[in-house]
């Protein structure tokens, strides 16, 4: 059974930097995409950034690029999401999300078969 669980959201200044954390486990192999979604309050729930199964391909949306850093340890199967030069419209609960049909680094949501419970992201002073 696929387990997706987040870590590390919290409260921050508008500048800040968090970073969050989805240990996965029951997968049999370390070969899944994973993905970063966010929704804030009365906002549908929208990509963020992703990451390939094989050769590490990182893909950005425009709103966080430059800003944010996805990566992977697969020797510990967690993938982070380092989130600096935090804003307050960065504010949503931020879930992580992860398949093994697909090996490509995907933005669309109804690719990913396993979520995460999701983390709050607050950004505010």
């Amino acid at each position: 059974q696929v387990q997706l669980v987040e870590s590390g959201g919290g409260l921050v200044q508008p500048g800040g930097s968090l970073r969050l954390s989805c240990a996965a486990s029951g997968f049999g192999s370390r070969y899944y995409a994973i993905g970063w979604f966010r929704q804030a309050p009365g906002k549908e729930r929208e990509a963020v950034s992703c990451i390939s199964s094989r050769d590490d391909y990182t893909r950005y949306a425009d709103s966080v690029k430059g800003r944010f850093t996805i990566s992977r340890d697969n020797a510990k199967n967690t993938a982070f999401l380092q989130m600096n030069s935090l804003k307050p419209e960065d504010t949503a609960v931020y879930y992580c999300a992860a398949d093994d049909r697909i090996w490509t680094c995907e933005f669309k949501q109804s690719d990913y078969g396993y979520w995460g419970q999701g983390t709050q992201v607050t950004v505010s002073s």
